[in-house]
């Protein structure tokens, strides 16, 4: 279309200012990056598909400030300082320079804020949705990286922060059918958590120094707990009252099943949950609450290859399907 920027021009304007040393100003055709000395590259890739993981009228800004948060969140669960990251953006036809413009500077902000600065990437044109992909980088201590396959009989199950709020914020982005209404400030809140993730990237070396186990809550609670379980073979007993629920999330809920089971099952959280041994808890919880992060303890890991048990009050309860999936 006349009067659109070039390729060259596009980069030069909005992402080269953005670019770390190692992107070598976006000048060549890769990036130049070397760790630390005794350090292994840890690398996480995710893909953002509009109509699927946001919607079309969701801010330039925050759609930026997502991809490229819910790429550091899964570098924090792995104890990983980020390092940098390279980008992938297909622009739709309609793509328009004030969208640029917003985008690159949610981008350049969540970089900042995230100590992750851009390394390279890519920009081509779609046919279809607007799509980007965001591959992140980041560094451990050799051989310290914390997996998701090593929690241990006896160890706390811990979460970071509150639990539920971006899936109820999810919930009221698709329907204003709210049912009565809610006190001021709390659909809004809700709102922002799904659409601003606060990965918890300043935990890293908290979780490298204590957990066992650990990922980030990306796909649901009970899903994600589900696949760590799965994955270190063993099994879980969480006691549902002592899941973290923002006073928001109280609010919304309010007594309602499948409104909580919403906020135990839905995506987009992007807290941490961990093992952690009960030697290692007390310094654990102090250290994170240094950071300011609180973190509960929501369950303990238990033998066996059976499902999480979750129990509330009396009564124990089963999910089959915990967690979001693409297929």
């Amino acid at each position: 279309m006349s009067g659109r920027l070039s390729e060259d021009s596009l980069i030069a304007r909005y992402f080269a200012p953005l670019a770390a040393e190692g992107g070598l100003g976006l000048m060549d055709d890769a990036a130049c990056l070397t760790p630390r000395p005794d350090h292994d590259l840890v690398l996480t890739t995710d893909s953002l598909v509009e109509a699927v993981h946001f919607f079309p009228d969701d801010a330039a800004g925050s759609i930026a400030r997502k991809a490229l948060g819910v790429n550091v969140s899964d570098l924090a669960a792995k104890g990983a300082e980020p390092t940098g990251f390279l980008l992938n953006l297909a622009l739709p036809p309609d793509w328009t320079e004030a969208w640029l413009a917003d985008f690159a500077a949610g981008l350049g902000a969540a970089a900042r804020d995230f100590a992750c600065p851009l390394l390279g990437g890519d920009t081509v044109r779609t046919t279809g949705p607007l799509t980007l992909s965001i591959t992140a980088l980041g560094e451990v201590p050799r051989g310290r990286m914390v997996k998701r396959t090593s929690a241990q009989v006896g160890d706390a199950i811990c979460v970071s922060g509150t639990i539920g709020d971006a899936a109820l914020g999810l919930a009221l982005r698709r329907s204003t059918d709210l049912g009565k209404p809610l006190p001021e400030g709390v659909v809004s809140y809700l709102v922002d958590r799904y659409l601003h993730p606060q990965p918890r990237h300043r935990l890293a070396k908290v979780l490298r120094d204590h957990a066992s186990a650990a990922m980030d809550v990306s796909d649901g609670l009970v899903g994600d707990l589900a696949k760590m379980m799965r994955a270190s073979g063993v099994s879980a007993m969480v006691d549902l009252d002592r899941v973290p629920l923002s006073e928001p999330a109280r609010l919304f809920i309010d007594g309602q099943t499948d409104r909580l089971d919403r906020a135990l099952t839905g995506g987009d959280d992007y807290e941490i949950l961990c093992t952690v041994s009960q030697t290692r808890l007390d310094s654990f919880r102090k250290q994170a609450d240094s950071l300011g992060i609180p973190i509960t303890v929501i369950g303990q890991v238990v033998s066996g290859d059976n499902p999480p048990v979750f129990r509330l009050g009396g009564s124990e309860k089963r999910y089959d399907g915990g967690s979001y999936s693409h297929f």
